[in-house]
């Protein structure tokens, strides 16, 4: 694993339910700010155990190909969705 996908992990795992975060703002916390496009494609591919339901689009949106299951992970982390979409 790349020092890059290390940090990461790391900001991720340090996630709470109830936290959500952009993809910029994990890039950032991790040290790589402007790497947003990144985390999301390391989110994509990783098979670590994260809690990537937590990281939306920049606007709140959620960004991953499954939103429906997405959506229900927030839920139960108590984060209201309406139009696919939370407020951050």
């Amino acid at each position: 694993m790349t020092t890059f996908e290390d940090s990461v992990i790391k900001v991720l795992r340090s996630l709470e339910p109830g936290d959500v975060v952009t993809y910029g703002d994990v890039a950032a916390e991790a040290g790589y700010p402007g790497a947003a496009r990144a985390v999301g494609t390391l989110l994509r591919k990783t098979t670590e155990d994260v809690p990537w339901w937590r990281v939306v689009g920049s606007g709140g949106r959620l960004r991953t190909p499954d939103q429906y299951r997405q959506a229900q992970k927030l839920a139960d982390d108590g984060i209201l969705v309406i139009n696919n979409q939370v407020k951050i």
